[in-house]
């Protein structure tokens, strides 16, 4: 049985690429609000016409992040590589195969949680596909650089969550990890925490709103026109 709130937003996200032409769909939210469930959704139904390009593949790596004195705080708007970031958004919407030519490949780092690592042209993005998801919490932040990313996104879609079956998933994920309980929990309220409100700050810009309840997921407003 399909579910019909993933069925809503496929169909969304089909009518973004209707015409054809490449267009890019950033997905925000807090930090363990669902946005890699709705990507990856997205991305199960679509198949071949889309690829998820994250915003964590820019994460600084580790010991940048200790020769900077942030590796305490790793998540943060100024521990990610955002000019980095911005260059390849605009690379990825030039580069779409269009009528008048055939676009070039372009490879895209992927984040490894499991390393807690950036892996470098982990991700192939074949000209010839028309949508480019990507998501992270920082695409609608105006400041520090991060102003510079909606200018590239066709269309944004905000995922909202209770903000404590959000905290319980970001526990988990430590938690499975290998974090000690307590730590876990100290990160999460400590680090991920301020970088949530950072982000519920900016959920007025997006274009739609994107309410994840216990089972399905469902567009429950739109800030601006479709």
């Amino acid at each position: 049985m399909s579910d019909p709130g993933i069925d809503e937003l496929v169909e969304r996200a089909r009518s973004l690429i209707a015409d054809g032409s490449r267009r890019i769909l950033g997905i925000i939210g807090a930090p363990g609000a669902g946005k890699s469930t709705v990507s990856d959704a997205l991305a199960a139904a679509l198949g071949a016409q889309t690829v998820i390009v994250g915003m964590d593949g820019f994460h600084l790596d580790n010991d940048e992040l200790v020769r900077l004195g942030r590796r305490d705080r790793k998540g943060a708007p100024d521990t990610f590589d955002v000019d980095g970031y911005v260059s390849l958004l605009s690379r990825l919407h030039a580069a779409g195969r269009t009528s008048t030519s055939p676009g070039v490949p372009i490879y895209a780092p992927r984040f490894d949680r499991s390393l807690e690592s950036s892996i470098g042209s982990a991700v192939l993005v074949r000209p010839e596909v028309p949508l480019i998801i990507t998501e992270g919490n920082y695409l609608l932040l105006e400041e520090d650089g991060w102003q510079d990313v909606a200018a590239h996104l066709d269309e944004s879609w905000y995922v909202d969550v209770d903000d404590d079956v959000r905290r319980e998933r970001l526990i988990a994920r430590r938690l499975g990890h290998g974090h000690p309980r307590d730590q876990a929990e100290a990160w999460v309220l400590g680090v991920d925490e301020p970088n949530a409100r950072l982000v519920d700050a900016t959920k007025h810009r997006a274009d739609r709103v994107v309410t994840l309840g216990p089972l399905t997921p469902l567009l429950t407003e739109s800030t601006h026109s479709a």
